[in-house]
């Protein structure tokens, strides 16, 4: 019988403590964590957050199939999805239908790194370096998959 290959936790574990240094109180995040409560996380620090539906997300994921991506948090209740995108965020995805760039100190609901809590899970982990999506591509992916779109692939 051949054995599983060895999947190292030390993502998830950089993961996990990265997404706990973006809480304002990290003691009290994994407190509230470890009673099955998502944290609230304000956006304008150290990410902001763009939100699109699911299908759009997962569109756009195929599209960038080669290219990396950062943190998407998603909730299979509202169908809807959250990309952890550079603090630094200009308007690079202005004006493409469905999607709404949040103003910083917009509050994002977040699990943990670990496991889902209610519809709330990391369809992208954080992986513990800080890696977040570039906003230019995100925006080639969401133009070229959105309504009406003929979808490709990136150059």
């Amino acid at each position: 019988m051949t054995q599983a290959p060895h999947i190292p936790l030390a993502p998830v574990r950089e993961g996990q403590e990265w997404l706990r240094s973006c809480a304002t109180g990290p003691d009290t995040a994994q407190r509230l964590w470890d009673l099955g409560l998502p944290v609230a996380i304000s956006s304008g620090v150290h990410w902001r957050v763009t939100e699109t539906r699911i299908s759009h997300t997962l569109a756009a994921l195929r599209w960038m199939h080669h290219c990396p991506s950062g943190p998407i948090l998603a909730c299979m209740y509202s169908r809807r999805a959250w990309w952890l995108l550079p603090a630094t965020l200009a308007d690079e995805l202005d004006g493409i239908a469905g999607v709404t760039v949040h103003p910083a100190g917009w509050e994002l609901r977040c699990p943990p790194v670990t496991n889902c809590i209610g519809s709330l899970w990391w369809l992208s982990i954080p992986d513990g370096t800080g890696y977040l999506t570039d906003p230019s591509l995100l925006a080639k992916a969401f133009a070229a998959t959105g309504p009406g779109a003929e979808e490709g692939t990136p150059e």
